[in-house]
């Protein structure tokens, strides 16, 4: 039988002859899963968008240093501008490959046994949920990902451009991307306007090492590319900041599931996706937040 958020209910125990009052799951239930371990999705249309992300920063690294920066006669202009540029598309490249290769919060598979069912020793009217897909115990909160073929802990959506689900283990990592993207798509944008103003006033001969047509279809295309980019992750950036801050999914605002979960701050539901307590390691790619996270398995009463 289907429940009202769509899942499938498997067991349900009234095991009145319990007495314990609190559980405490096995070892291997509370495992979140090796997030250092490598993970990777062999899904041939996230693979290519994710070649061709990294292939269009190369492009916007190209011009921003062979075309606008390399030629400037003003070199404290050229280093300023260089070492931000590149110190954000590194974190950029960074975030999308922490955020590609990380477990995003995969359930088990095959765990839905009925030996496994008894060994949660379940106090009165709990339920558990079995997934028809992937054969697993499904926590609370998790979907499945028909991409991933695994049912994922807090899944928010499956992004093809990170080629990997946005979930309760890579979260951070995403949110970090779409923000670096968005700041050296703004940087880009900035810089060819001011080398359009330059090389109009001075001779296009002089104001950069290619042919001045050549030189006016590399930045136009740029253009195109960083305010296209800017647009499009500024939105992704503010729609996760949002759903961080009222702790809803954007499967569970979609599905207007009821909420069963604590409500709590949109500071603490913050400090749970990037980490306890606040430091310069929330932006950093390569902080994994440790801190903060709820129980992964809650059972429905």
């Amino acid at each position: 039988m289907k429940s009202p958020v769509h899942r499938c209910r498997d067991v349900e125990r009234q095991a009145s002859n319990l007495q314990l009052e609190t559980y405490v799951p096995p070892p291997r239930l509370v495992d979140r899963g090796d997030t250092d371990a490598m993970w990777f999705i062999r899904d041939a249309c996230g693979i290519v968008c994710a070649v061709i992300t990294w292939l269009l920063v190369f492009y916007a690294e190209f011009v921003v240093l062979f075309v606008m920066l390399l030629p400037s006669k003003n070199l404290t202009y050229s280093l300023i501008n260089g070492v931000v540029f590149n110190g954000l598309a590194f974190l950029a490249l960074a975030s999308h490959f922490r955020a590609m290769c990380t477990d995003p919060g995969a359930v088990p598979k095959g765990n839905a046994t009925k030996e496994f069912i008894e060994s949660l020793q379940l106090k009165p009217g709990q339920v558990v949920y079995k997934c028809p897909k992937c054969c697993s115990i499904k926590p609370d909160r998790a979907h499945h990902c028909s991409v991933c073929k695994r049912c994922i802990r807090k899944m928010d959506h499956h992004c093809p451009w990170v080629n990997n689900c946005v979930g309760e283990n890579n979260q951070k990592y995403f949110v970090l991307f779409t923000m670096y993207i968005a700041l050296i798509s703004l940087h880009s944008l900035m810089m060819v306007v001011l080398h359009f103003l330059y090389c109009f006033e001075d001779d296009w001969t002089k104001c950069s090492t290619f042919s001045p047509p050549a030189t006016v279809i590399l930045l136009i295309l740029l253009c195109f590319e960083g305010l296209l980019f800017l647009i499009f992750t500024s939105v992704m950036f503010g729609t996760q900041v949002h759903s961080i801050c009222t702790d809803e999914t954007g499967i569970e605002q979609l599905k207007k599931e009821e909420r069963r979960w604590a409500k709590k701050t949109k500071w603490m539901n913050m400090k749970a996706v990037f980490g306890h307590p606040f430091s310069i390691a929330w932006f950093s790619p390569f902080a994994k937040p440790g801190h903060g996270k709820a129980d992964p398995y809650q059972y429905v009463v």
